[in-house]
């Protein structure tokens, strides 16, 4: 599958989060050797009640389930939104290898914005980062969430 393929999935993702009054934003861990999608989520945070349940965190877990190991070596991350710091830091944690994102989020972005976390001297595992993938169908979904709650 192309990127832009694995992108669609995560941008379907993020628009069932929509549907579920949900902050948009859908995450995928593919295996790259293989094209298999290991795991995938949806933010889940406003029905969940937990402030961690981001797409990302949900798609780490359940990888590291579904493959019974703690670090996700050579596995790909595709995430609509360009991750918080906690979802940065997750990410380091589980050594994941690319992280591929659609929209940046000049707010609340850790990875291109804000904190920059991989250019921390602390940060033990810096993955490869590509952003803007199907950027303009990722930001839509997340303003038009946005519009609606105004």
């Amino acid at each position: 599958m192309t990127k832009d393929e694995y992108m669609q999935i995560a941008l379907d993702l993020a628009l069932q989060a929509a549907a579920e009054d949900e902050v948009p934003v859908g995450a995928l861990i593919v295996n790259p050797a293989t094209d298999e999608i290991i795991a995938k989520a949806y933010n889940q945070s406003a029905h969940s009640g937990d402030a961690t349940a981001h797409a990302e965190i949900l798609a780490i877990q359940r990888a590291c389930r579904k493959l019974n190991t703690t670090r996700l070596w050579d596995m790909d991350m595709y995430v609509t939104l360009e991750p918080c710091t906690m979802c940065a830091a997750a990410v380091s944690f589980a050594r994941i290898k690319n992280i591929y994102f659609g929209a940046e989020d000049t707010k609340g972005g850790a990875v291109v914005s804000g904190v920059k976390f991989y250019n921390a001297p602390t940060c033990h595992h810096k993955p490869h980062i590509e952003g803007g993938i199907m950027a303009k169908e990722c930001a839509a979904v997340l303003k038009e969430f946005f519009k609606n709650k105004r």
